[in-house]
């Protein structure tokens, strides 16, 4: 394929002449961008097209969540935020967790009051955070910014059970939402600036994120979004070669949902590869400092708080979403032990199978394409796994199988695995106990559709000249940083029969 069908005077890609799905779209808009168009010159450039789509998902996203989004809870009574599908862990979580009663995240259960204290062994954790610290520590400050500007209703008379029905804290537990809305909004448009300057012949390609409908349905879901401004700010240092950045992005991202930690991995291998082990030292080293740094301090100042979540995770069961729970509805139950070590050890052999895929594949693989195949594998064997991780893969999906066909295959599994699931936490469709099959279908439904990106990722691995990235012959890796246009950068050519039927798969509309 020759590079001038794909990318403008600017040499940018243009989607609608790279992209088949994107191509046949555009012709109800006037017809793919003309090759000779000078992209970045007009005020209305990537970044702002990008920016202004982010806009309009996200305020629908905030739309569909607005059902549950009430200043007293009866208004928003069960069974409504399932058969809306508007639940948010967020509103609940600020009385549940203590931000309402001015208790800071991770504080010494021994330095509350009396009335605070619990009141049996099942309440010994009620104040607890199971999230990293950096997650605690951003619910901390939103609380702080709530208790400022909201009613703030004096609770410190009342028991940590009775605060929940103050009005004034339900009114403040509604603002404590909109005050995290505000700042997601923020931290995503920032993350999808990062996404764009990232990869300057790719630009259009954070639009996959931008537009994604998972994005909207699962945004104000729980913190999980806050990892996207981790990821795309290491891709971004990454891909600037800029290894210390990098890594200092992979602590902070650790210390907020833990999984970009694994990063380390696939960057050893294609560091490895292209003999760039003292770049891989920096960013390993400014990870483990950075993290080390957030998470000591909270670890001598309350520890049995910080380990809570490390034991919850530890000790938790089955959870939505895990091909673990299906098993048990259908008495196939294990233990949390059971569980634990046999993660750990598929996930191990996920992890060499990657490995060796990054060490022995014909060209070095995009890194991101690593990336992706290593989070997906923890994602699909882990014990829970909630809709917004959804928001995980988002980035790194799009990024490494950036087509849209695939994208939105992707997706729509996604969605319906979005619905399922609060069908089946309100037994909607099967009484209470029995084999939700609909439930069941959707999970293998959703786990079906990553694995199918994951089949594609692969193929474009081991056949260079069918990833959508590589195949115009001039792009390695453009959020390789110091790995792109390395040892091993050259495109092999296709055999005949793939090269023409790439050919006719580019030509049709």
């Amino acid at each position: 394929m020759h590079s001038e069908q794909v990318r403008t005077r600017s040499d940018v890609v243009a989607p609608t002449h790279a992209d088949p799905l994107a191509r046949a779209a555009s012709t109800g808009v006037g017809g793919p961008l003309g090759r000779i168009a000078l992209t970045g010159h007009s005020w209305w450039g990537p970044l702002r097209v990008v920016l202004a789509v982010a806009i309009l998902t996200f305020g629908l996203g905030v739309v569909q969540k607005s059902p549950c989004v009430v200043t007293e809870w009866d208004d928003a009574a069960q069974p409504l935020p399932f058969s809306h599908m508007c639940y948010s862990d967020i509103s609940y979580l600020y009385v549940g967790r203590g931000l309402a009663e001015g208790i800071l995240p991770f504080q010494p259960i021994s330095s509350l009051p009396d009335i605070k204290q619990p009141a049996g062994p099942d309440e010994v954790h009620q104040y607890s955070i199971e999230y990293p610290v950096l997650t605690g520590a951003w619910m901390g400050l939103a609380g702080f910014v709530t208790q400022l500007i909201g009613k703030s209703p004096d609770v410190s008379a009342l028991s940590h059970q009775d605060v929940g029905a103050n009005k004034d804290v339900q009114y403040d537990g509604t603002l404590f939402w909109a005050v995290n809305a505000i700042g997601f909004f923020v931290l995503l448009l920032i993350s999808l600036a990062f996404l764009v300057h990232a990869q300057r012949r790719r630009p259009w390609d954070a639009m996959l994120i931008a537009a994604s409908p998972c994005l909207a349905l699962t945004a104000m879901i729980n913190w999980d979004i806050l990892v996207i401004g981790c990821v795309a700010g290491f891709l971004w240092a990454w891909s600037t070669r800029r290894p210390v950045w990098a890594g200092i992005f992979i602590g902070l991202g650790a210390a907020t949902k833990l999984f970009p930690l694994f990063f380390l991995g696939p960057l050893l291998v294609l560091c490895w590869r292209e003999r760039k082990l003292d770049t891989w030292m920096q960013t390993a080293a400014g990870a483990l400092g950075v993290w080390l740094l957030v998470n000591l301090p909270v670890f001598y100042w309350s520890p049995d708080e910080y380990l809570w979540f490390w034991r919850f995770n530890a000790d938790r069961g089955p959870d939505f979403g895990s091909i673990w729970l299906v098993a048990s509805n259908y008495g196939h139950a294990a233990s949390s032990h059971v569980v634990n070590v046999t993660t750990w050890i598929f996930f191990g052999l996920a992890c060499l199978a990657i490995a060796l895929l990054g060490l022995f594949a014909r060209r070095r693989p995009r890194l991101v394409q690593l990336l992706f195949l290593v989070v997906v594998a923890f994602l699909l064997i882990n014990k829970v796994y909630s809709p917004q991780y959804v928001l995980w893969l988002l980035p790194l999906a799009a990024l490494a199988r950036p087509r849209w066909r695939d994208i939105v295959i992707w997706q729509a599994c996604e969605i319906f695995y979005f619905f399922a699931v609060w069908m089946h936490i309100a037994n909607f469709f099967v009484a209470a106990g029995a084999h939700d099959w609909l439930y069941g279908l959707a999970v293998l439904l959703r786990i079906s559709g990553e694995l199918f990106l994951v089949v594609m990722v692969v193929r474009d691995i081991l056949n260079p000249w069918s990833d959508p990235v590589r195949r115009d012959g001039l792009s390695d890796d453009p959020l390789g940083g110091v790995l792109d246009e390395g040892i091993d950068a050259e495109l092999h050519e296709p055999p005949p029969r793939a090269a023409g039927r790439l050919a006719r798969t580019e030509s049709a509309p």
